[in-house]
């Protein structure tokens, strides 16, 4: 199996935020993927980012290390990385290494969309 068959990332436009959709197995081989993609975003200035965990099956550290690489940068842009529909299995990595507290992680997709506009919103 090749990398690009163990992960992909397929996007989205909502409005101004631009949604990516992780398929597959985030780890450290398939890290770098994701890490171009981010990259092409915000090549084009686009730094309201949506990541989609629906089809995610696994993330590893690896994985959780790419969205730390970025989220400074985005949010000196005035950006965000927000982060919906993950199964138990991948939040409770993010939950287990405190990520919560940093990102906007919530299970509808809609709530995240809602509060780029909204940022008070609870």
């Amino acid at each position: 199996m090749t990398t690009e068959e163990k992960f992909r990332v397929e996007r989205r436009q909502i409005h101004d935020i631009e949604c990516l959709e992780l398929n597959g197995f985030l780890d450290a081989h398939t890290a770098p993927i994701l890490e171009n993609e981010i990259g092409k975003s915000l090549s084009q200035s686009k730094y309201k980012l949506l990541m989609n965990f629906r089809n995610l099956d696994y993330i590893s550290s690896a994985g959780l290390g790419v969205f730390m690489s970025f989220i400074e940068e985005v949010r000196d842009k005035g950006g965000d990385i927000k982060m919906s529909s993950m199964n138990d299995k991948v939040f409770s990595v993010f939950d287990l290494l405190g990520f919560p507290m940093l990102f906007d992680i919530h299970r509808e997709e809609e709530y995240l969309i809602d509060k780029f506009f909204n940022p008070a919103k609870e």
